[in-house]
């Protein structure tokens, strides 16, 4: 009786000192895990970091090549502002070095839609005056008919997902975690587009302002 009861004690014993190692594993892995996040974040708000992707917008804006323009200006403009946000985001999922969800998404998504164009062919279908015409798509989803009866704090969890590359189907902590890290990159990015563009208008302002000082006549 006693030898069982010794028994008892010592794997009692052996389990709360295993339970109390197990705890104070996962506090160091929270607090390390912790220190890495801040560790990103403040690296957004780093000077050194805004003049990188500078620099590396800089170089990948420099090889954009835009197709032939279309006749409309607005079309024009349209696809030169959407070649420079997609630069401008891939240069910020680089600098990211894929630690992060949001960055990884943005990264596979472009190498998608390069294979995408690619391999793309549009279903027609045939009317009957023999005409083509592509498929319509439904206009009110499934999806979105379900999100509609979901409590108000589920639907917004599930926009704040779909904002946030990546985290369409993830749970609320890693949503959170992301969607922090993904802000701060978008500062340190709506920043250093604001320096660039003040510093090439501020530029072109000069030149112009030369040149018609150039090609103005000697005073008589």
């Amino acid at each position: 009786m006693a030898s069982t009861l010794i028994s008892n004690n010592v794997v009692a014993n052996a389990d709360r000192s295993r339970k109390k190692k197990k705890k104070k594993t996962q506090a160091r892995d929270q607090q390390l895990q912790q220190q890495e996040d801040d560790k990103n974040h403040n690296k957004w708000k780093s000077e050194a970091q805004q003049q990188i992707y500078s620099s590396k917008l800089l170089q990948t804006l420099s090889q954009v090549h835009l197709s032939p323009p279309p006749p409309s200006a607005t079309a024009t403009a349209t696809r030169r502002g959407r070649a420079v946000r997609e630069a401008a985001d891939r240069v910020l999922a680089v600098a990211a070095k894929g630690k992060t969800r949001w960055s990884r998404a943005i990264l596979t998504n472009r190498l998608k839609l390069k294979f995408q164009k690619k391999h793309r062919k549009q279903p027609r279908v045939v009317s009957a005056t023999g005409t083509s015409r592509s498929p319509k798509k439904p206009k009110v989803s499934v999806l979105r008919l379900k999100g509609k009866s979901l409590p108000a704090v589920q639907r917004k969890v599930r926009v704040l997902g779909r904002l946030v590359p990546g985290c369409r189907k993830q749970p609320l902590p890693v949503i959170l975690e992301e969607a922090t890290d993904y802000i701060a990159a978008l500062e340190m990015q709506v920043r250093a587009m604001t320096t660039l563009a003040n510093l090439l208008s501020g530029s072109t302002s000069s030149s112009s302002s030369s040149a018609s000082s150039s090609s103005a006549p000697p005073p008589s």
